[in-house]
């Protein structure tokens, strides 16, 4: 069963990083979104930034920056007609591998959890592939088994032939607490509209407002053409 997605949302106050990936109802357009939310300031003190056909996160106030670890990356990347989407450097990783002719799988199996004790934050992935008849998607998830600094857990999903109106919703965190609680299950089936222009300012609005940073969405049509919209919590200042 497809699940609405700005109802899960809105229902959680903190599911952290998030990763949509899917096909419009008319099936002409694939559609990737990723937003990042923050609790400590160095956290929220980010915004998205347009880059060579993707996005990077950047400092909103650079006087302000104190760890980039982690948190200063590229979340968007492309690669001649595949667009990854995560929510870490393993974005490089993955473009890198690809680039060898190895696989996304190959770049995320040289890779782990962040290693942010003890919540362990999962690594989290996403690749959107168009090809001459359509669109396919993949995803990842990289946790640790129960807070085990030195195990990790590799998951993937392939979606070879999604559903027109459908499409699927992983993220880092099931809820807030003190100790962050890890995505657990496979990733949520959702609905997708046609108007993904409305439907990213609905995502916008539906995070919660303490928490939410920034958001990116984007439509690719079968042509390859493409709509971006990129929502922000703080303007960047110079």
């Amino acid at each position: 069963m497809r699940r609405d997605l700005l109802e899960l949302l809105k229902a959680n106050p903190y599911p952290g990083r998030g990763i949509l990936l899917g096909r419009t109802p008319d099936g002409r357009r694939g559609v990737i979104a990723y937003f990042i939310m923050g609790r400590s300031e160095n956290s929220r003190n980010r915004v998205f930034t347009e880059k060579d056909g993707g996005i990077i996160t950047e400092a909103a106030d650079p006087a302000k920056m104190e760890d980039p670890s982690l948190i200063i990356y590229a979340p968007v990347r492309k690669l001649l007609e595949n667009t990854i989407v995560t929510n870490g450097d393993q974005t490089d990783t993955i473009y890198d591998h690809l680039s060898r002719d190895e696989s996304f799988e190959d770049a995320l199996r040289t890779r782990t959890f962040e290693p942010d004790a003890p919540n362990y934050t999962p690594r989290i992935s996403g690749m959107l592939n168009l090809c001459y008849d359509g669109f396919s998607y993949k995803l990842s998830i990289l946790k640790t088994p129960g807070g085990h600094a030195q195990s990790v857990l590799r998951f993937f999903y392939e979606y070879p032939q999604p559903i027109a109106g459908a499409g699927h919703f992983i993220h880092t965190y099931q809820g807030d607490g003190n100790l962050l609680p890890s995505f657990a299950g496979e990733p949520v089936p959702v609905r997708l509209p046609d108007d993904i222009a409305a439907f990213g300012k609905a995502m916008w609005q539906a995070l919660d407002a303490d928490n939410k940073v920034a958001l990116f969405v984007r439509a690719i049509q079968l042509d390859g053409s493409e709509e971006t919209w990129i929502y922000n919590r703080y303007e960047k200042k110079a």
